[in-house]
């Protein structure tokens, strides 16, 4: 397993399991076969309804704690710096876990203009040790820099929708410059268009691979941090099976010419629901 050192020192597993949109039923089992084929890092939310799932699968799991690497976040309508400590507090009850490895704001929510406050509620749980990094989802460049300037800890990590039609480069570069850590949330588009693409067809087909397959290795050699989805145990196996081949810099230079600024999800501007 690759993993990734924050910048606080911190050390994350490259390759994760998300759990956005499994369902409760589905969440024990997929999460269940996902440490056992090997993932270590499990990325989950307050919103998603499955963090108490989450933790039981973590439980029946027989790996210690110590040796996972666990994410959740806290969602629009807990913003503010009381509510974010209370609501953290929710998700580690619901975990049945003492602190979280990774805590995250989940949208700017720019039209109430709390995410500052929000932060700094981030900045006292990591100091408490309730969380071991901190970071946001869903933050452009302008939400970051506010950070920047009015906050104490830089952001660990900006958790953003990325896949090969929508390669983000400029939050990317944004983010290299600043030395915060992309992670990419809906990576395989939802296993949508981008998996039929004629150019990700033809390189996994010369590396006997998936087209899941190619397109995680290509968030690898990007540097971006990744966390496919699946209730499927045969994928589940399959998205952790990519350590054993590489893409060439031609393979690479054209996957990166898909990018056609096309989302699944909203833009992080124009989210304000809570």
């Amino acid at each position: 397993m690759n993993t990734v050192t924050l910048h606080d020192g911190v050390k994350m597993p490259q390759l994760g399991f998300g759990v956005w949109q499994v369902e409760e039923k589905d969440a024990v089992p997929a999460v269940t076969k996902a440490i056992e084929v090997g993932y270590r890092s499990i990325d989950t939310a307050a919103i998603y309804g499955n963090e108490r799932q989450v933790g039981e699968a973590i439980r029946q799991s027989g790996v210690s704690r110590e040796d996972l690497f666990i994410t959740t976040k806290v969602w629009n309508s807990d913003q503010g710096y009381e509510n974010t400590l209370k609501a953290l507090d929710e998700s580690l009850d619901k975990l049945g876990l003492e602190y979280v490895d990774l805590y995250l704001i989940h949208w700017p929510t720019p039209e109430y203009d709390d995410y500052v406050e929000t932060y700094k509620a981030l900045e006292q749980l990591k100091h408490d040790g309730k969380v071991k990094a901190i970071g946001v989802c869903n933050f452009d460049t302008d939400h970051l820099q506010r950070l920047l300037d009015e906050c104490d800890v830089k952001p660990a990590i900006n958790q953003i929708e990325c896949h090969p039609y929508l390669a983000q480069n400029d939050v990317k570069e944004f983010c290299r410059q600043k030395g915060i850590l992309v992670e990419a949330w809906s990576p395989l588009m939802q296993g949508g268009e981008v998996l039929k693409d004629d150019v990700i067809q033809s390189i996994a087909e010369k590396h006997g691979k998936t087209s899941a397959q190619v397109v995680i290795r290509w968030h690898l050699q990007n540097d971006t941090v990744v966390i496919p989805k699946s209730v499927t145990p045969h994928r589940i196996e399959e998205n952790f099976d990519v350590f054993d081949f590489e893409l060439s810099a031609e393979e690479m230079d054209q996957i990166h010419g898909l990018d056609r600024g096309e989302r699944k999800g909203p833009k992080p501007a124009e989210m304000n629901k809570r």
